[in-house]
């Protein structure tokens, strides 16, 4: 039964227009994935410094939870 499906469902020519645009893309510019590749190692594949990262958190100053107004505390 299941080859029977399979035949009635099978659409082997078929390419929705999304691969076909990334086929043609892809053909006309093959060092576009060597290029991605650079970009995300530009932006986002870097080994972090685990301490630089711990000493930057125990430096911050912590916010008030209201900028912009009067710590009534202070006013004495």
């Amino acid at each position: 039964m299941a080859s029977f499906l399979q035949r009635i469902f099978r659409r082997p020519d078929y390419k929705s227009d999304v691969t076909q645009f990334i086929e043609q893309l892809k053909t006309e510019k093959p060092d576009l994935e060597a290029q991605q590749r650079a970009g995300r190692a530009l932006w986002w594949d870097k080994n972090l410094d685990r301490e630089q990262i711990s000493e930057w958190k125990q430096a911050r100053v912590p916010q008030k939870p209201y900028v912009y107004g009067d710590d009534p505390r202070q006013r004495r």
